[in-house]
């Protein structure tokens, strides 16, 4: 319109036809010039109707879908560390077929967490190498061969070499499935995602369960096979952790899986965090010992070292730093206290303990309870830490675990007799009561909340995460063996009371400690985490209780003040 006015004008005023004819292009040319102006505008500044932002259904869809392998992977771990559970009984002292020794059944019993540290050593190098993804591919494949060992089982050594291998197997498996959801998730649904990879632990340990009370243990291995090799299959679909491939220098690859992870985004929809993930990714990979000493050497001199020095550099500045010994600390402090406070000793017994406190019902149908209340509990835990945070639940947790533990104790020490011997069946009494089902169904339910695993991955830098997150895994299967391994003596010592009430101190002094050391971790990022640890603050208990004692010290320090001023 304004072009057709312009013509009007200047035709009016000129009767020179070449004149005409400039005048013309010239307005074609400014028409076309606002086309172009305007139909930029539309496409650089789009409104809200113009384009809509991705849902946040969509966001946490994507999350879940990536999580799929891992959960299958989960399901698999459960039932490698449970399955223990319902060949025991079986093999011990029997009259057919394989048979056991009492003090053979400790070492079964244990086996696998003795070696799965072993795996856990390789967990690190593998994660670090081969990449989240491949790693948890590349974990199924001992429980493959364990599960058709397990199967195929003609004597007590094969017997015990398929279970150790089921710990090995589970040992390498921590690491890259901790690590991964932490990686992928963002913080809004870190906790909830991570708290729910308990739950899917807590449906293996259930089948594992299930298919021991309707199943021959051999037969049971054979379709626990099936688990293993589903999750191989389903990791080929799942994408790789943006910050891995940044590590690597992939950043094509790095925006296009952080993309799909955000909901099928496009890259623009995620160009802060990505940015983010790239500061972040060269903050990390700057040389530790220039970055400390303030220097930017490019190349960095300690390129020319070999790899041995350059391994015992990385561990002097990479592992040995309050960043990660302060989180590693903790970290092994929580897993000590979780597992010596509730079922986790006597675990492989579980079984025989059912019997042994004179429980009302079957001891095998029990323990089928006892795994749906795993299941149950692991997802109310995900709620909870929605509503309240970690800090809160793991005190709650471990003090109700601590509770129960001394319940149990008490009720033992008046109803059961002291012959009774948990490893010996011929010494079980007749009575068949109805509370210590209650007591012990407490007992897994509280101890069923707690998320020491949770914790394990989201707390160290992602420098040190690989092997830090390996040896902290390693460590906590040392601690489930020493505390499965010393079950039978303690209670040999002790009886079941004392036995018991040994695991309800653990749960109280854990608590004690963790109520002061524990930060919140839920809602923050990776980065904000470490912060944490690279402060100077050292208590982060922050309530009520601590803050009326840190107020009136403050205000004692004020008076004094004054008084000094006087």
């Amino acid at each position: 319109m304004f072009c057709e006015d312009f013509k009007r004008i200047v035709f009016i005023k000129s009767a020179d036809s070449s004149i005409n004819k400039s005048i013309k292009q010239l307005c074609s040319v400014f028409t076309l010039c606002i086309y172009c102006e305007v139909n930029s505008a539309h496409t650089t500044m789009p409104t809200g109707e113009d384009k809509k932002p991705i849902s946040r259904s969509r966001i946490i869809l994507s999350q879940v879908l990536a999580c799929l392998a891992l959960d299958f992977l989960l399901i698999g771990l459960g039932m490698s560390i449970s399955f223990v559970t319902m060949v025991l009984p079986e093999v011990m002292d029997a009259k057919e077929g394989l048979s056991i020794t009492k003090k053979q059944a400790s070492w079964f019993g244990s086996m696998a967490f003795l070696c799965q540290p072993l795996g856990s050593i390789f967990s690190g190098p593998l994660l670090d190498h081969f990449g989240r993804k491949k790693a948890l591919f590349l974990v199924n494949i001992p429980h493959v061969i364990a599960w058709l060992l397990m199967y195929y089982a003609w004597n007590v050594p094969s017997l015990f070499i398929g279970n150790a291998l089921l710990g090995i197997g589970t040992g390498i498996m921590e690491a890259p499935s901790v690590t991964y959801v932490g990686e992928i998730s963002d913080p809004s649904i870190r906790g909830i995602l991570t708290t729910l990879t308990n739950a899917f632990t807590s449906t293996g340990i259930f089948v594992a369960y299930f298919l021991g009370t309707v199943l021959p243990w051999r037969q049971a291995a054979l379709v626990a096979l099936v688990v293993p090799l589903a999750t191989m299959v389903l990791v080929l679909f799942v994408p790789e952790t943006p910050i891995w491939l940044l590590s690597k220098g992939r950043q094509k690859e790095a925006l296009k899986s952080l993309c799909r992870l955000r909901g099928w985004a496009q890259p623009e929809d995620v160009k802060e965090e990505f940015n983010e993930l790239v500061q972040y990714n060269e903050d990390i990979h700057q040389c530790v010992l220039c970055t400390n000493e303030g220097k930017e050497l490019k190349p960095c001199e300690h390129e020319n070292k070999s790899m041995y020095q350059r391994a015992i550099l990385k561990i002097k500045y990479v592992f040995l730093v309050k960043e990660t010994l302060r989180p590693f600390a903790l970290v092994m402090a929580y897993f000590f206290f979780h597992t010596m406070s509730g079922i986790s000793p006597f675990k492989p017994n579980m079984v025989n303990v059912c019997r042994a406190l004179g429980m009302k019902y079957d001891s095998k149908n029990i323990v089928v309870v006892t795994g749906a209340m795993f299941i149950l509990m692991s997802i109310l835990s995900a709620v909870i830490v929605k509503m309240i945070g970690k800090r809160k639940l793991i005190l709650g947790s471990l003090l109700a675990t601590a509770g129960c533990s001394l319940a149990i104790s008490v009720y033992a020490r008046s109803n059961v007799s002291s012959s009774v011997f948990s490893y010996e069946t011929h010494t079980f009494g007749d009575n068949k009561e109805m509370l210590p089902v209650v007591l012990f169904l407490m007992l897994v339910c509280f101890n069923s909340l707690g998320i020491p695993w949770v914790l394990l991955s989201e707390v160290f830098p992602f420098r040190s995460r690989g092997m830090a997150t390996g040896l902290a895994a390693a460590l906590s299967y040392v601690i489930f063996f020493l505390a499965a391994k010393t079950n039978y003596n303690i209670e040999y010592a002790f009886h079941l009371s004392g036995t018991f009430a040994i695991y309800a101190v653990f749960g109280f002094v854990g608590t004690i400690y963790l109520y002061f050391f524990l930060p919140e971790t839920e809602k923050k990022t990776l980065a904000e985490i470490e912060s944490f640890y690279k402060g100077n603050r050292k208590i982060f208990a922050d309530d009520f209780l601590i803050n009326a004692f840190r107020k009136n010290r403050s205000t004692n320090s004020e008076a004094n003040k004054l008084m000094l001023v006087k």
